[in-house]
């Protein structure tokens, strides 16, 4: 993964998108069993942010790519569901980032 693709920014998006998913659930606790909010209130804004990042990324690069409409709308339904943006970028982007090297090295 790289940061010079947009397909790589896609992934490391998907990966902290999950991430950041995954820390709500402490904090939530943290919110509604101890009455401590702040750290939900910061975790929530940063969840917030990359999953707004996640899904134009996933609409910029579905158009680049002309993907169909239903890759697109599984890859943008996983930001809805924990541990989905992880299945995505191992079965969809990984995937599609193998094919772009393949097609380069053809190319060469």
């Amino acid at each position: 993964m790289t940061l010079n693709t947009v397909l790589g920014q896609l992934r490391i998006l998907a990966i902290l998108e999950g991430i950041s998913y995954l820390l709500l659930v402490p904090t939530v606790i943290l919110k509604y069993g101890y009455e401590i909010g702040l750290p939900n209130k910061i975790v929530g804004s940063i969840h917030g942010l990359l999953f707004i990042l996640y899904s134009v990324w996933v609409v910029y690069y579905a158009r680049k790519k002309k993907w169909n409409l239903m890759k697109t709308l599984i890859c943008l339904a996983a930001s809805l569901f924990p541990f989905a943006t992880f299945i995505v970028d191992h079965r969809i982007l990984k995937l599609e980032q193998e094919n772009e090297s393949s097609a380069k090295k053809e190319l060469a």
